[in-house]
This record gives structure tokens, C-alpha cells and sequence, in this order.
């Protein structure tokens, strides 16, 4: 895998791991404060598709993950 196609697994399992914490009715339910992170992840998600700057791409470029097309 390369650098966005793993970007875009993190943000997902980020994302589906936040609302299982924020989501009152999840059997896995911690607060509701969880939401504010599934916010952020989706936020990040926004800010590098209209900037085409990405932080956690940065990162897994210097761990030397291929860099995708």
C-alpha cells in the first residue's frame, strides 16, 4: 500500500472507532466526546483535499511507505 491509500484506511478505522465510542447506542459507547474527534478526522480529511498538504502522509513518507500516484 502506498502513502494515500493508507491516509484514507486510518481515517476510516479513526472514523468508525470514534463513532463506536460517541454513539450512545454502540454497545462500545465511552462518551459522547468521541464525536469531536470523528469531526477532526473529517476536518483533516477536508483541509489536505483542498490544500494537497497532508501531516499523517508526511509521516508515513518518512517511515518509508511508497509514495502513491
Amino acid at each position: 500500500m502506498n502513502t494515500w491509500q493508507t491516509v484514507r484506511v486510518i481515517a476510516g478505522v479513526f472514523i468508525l472507532l470514534s463513532l463506536a465510542f460517541g454513539v450512545e447506542q454502540s454497545p462500545l459507547f465511552l462518551s459522547s466526546w468521541w464525536l469531536a474527534f470523528t469531526a477532526f478526522v473529517g476536518v483533516n480529511l477536508l483541509q489536505s483535499g483542498l490544500t494537497r498538504w497532508c501531516l499523517m502522509e508526511r509521516i508515513l513518507r518518512k517511515i518509508g511507505l511508497p509514495v502513491g500516484q
